[in-house]
């Protein structure tokens, strides 16, 4: 797949990590609420909400938290409500980023991003100044270790998926946005187990980046999802393992 960021894999890894301390908890209410509020609260036809509770299922999140979060979505809870904001912008590098919030004032949001962007050497850019070096796909990844790749390969082509991506520890199987949930449900009927599934804007076109320049570009990138308004964040960066393993 062309354009395939290590962001990708790197934030998969920090989000592991981010589970077990519970950090992404109140990320995942919002979000549980967000997609219940828009899509109603039956999974079976809230394709979006059903991804999201299994997120906060293999993030452990307790089921009456779960229950609690979709129930205030639908109207079963307090009157917050929160709403979907996209920014975009540049880091170390010229790297493009793709920041999605949720919030419930955008005027902090925007403030908080801004100066995010400003502290670690980069800038919040006006609407539409990256978005299009990036196409909404969806994701699949699974434990290189214990899955065979060419049975999985040959499940996933079966199924429908668009491409297969062979990672150091990890195999992502993408396909297109609307073919997420389908492609997922045929391989578990396969007996295929995923780490994560998801929604996921990937790059068309990456970057390299060596040295302190990636070094930065990581830490701009860990500010922005230590921000509790955002939920998640896209860049087209290309770093080496090795500075992977040194500076993530």
């Amino acid at each position: 797949m062309s354009g395939h960021s290590k962001w990708s894999t790197i934030k998969r890894k920090k989000g592991a990590a981010d589970a077990k301390r519970g950090k992404i908890f109140t990320k995942l209410i919002r979000e549980l609420s967000t997609a219940a509020s828009i899509g109603g609260g039956d999974l079976d036809s809230n394709a979006r909400l059903r991804l999201v509770v299994d997120k906060a299922k293999a993030a452990n999140m307790p089921k009456d938290n779960i229950h609690r979060a979709i129930q205030k979505g639908i109207g079963g809870g307090d009157n917050e409500s929160f709403e979907e904001f996209t920014y975009e912008g540049y880091g170390p590098g010229g790297v493009a980023v793709l920041v999605e919030t949720l919030s419930d004032n955008r005027n902090r949001t925007v403030g908080d991003v801004r100066h995010v962007f400003t502290k670690h050497g980069g800038n919040l850019g006006a609407s539409g100044c990256v978005a299009y070096l990036f196409d909404k796909k969806g994701l699949i990844a699974f434990d290189r270790e214990t899955v065979d790749a060419d049975a999985l390969l040959e499940a996933a082509l079966d199924a429908g998926a668009d491409d297969i991506v062979d990672g150091d520890d990890s195999i992502e199987v993408v396909t297109t946005q609307g073919e997420l949930t389908a492609v997922k449900d045929a391989l578990e009927a396969h007996h295929f187990v995923s780490q994560s599934a998801e929604i996921s804007m990937e790059p068309s076109s990456t970057v390299v980046l060596t040295d302190q320049k990636a070094e930065a570009v990581l830490r701009l990138m860990d500010a922005l999802e230590d921000l509790d308004d955002v939920q998640n964040v896209y860049s087209n960066f290309e770093i080496s393992d090795e500075d992977v393993s040194k500076f993530a």
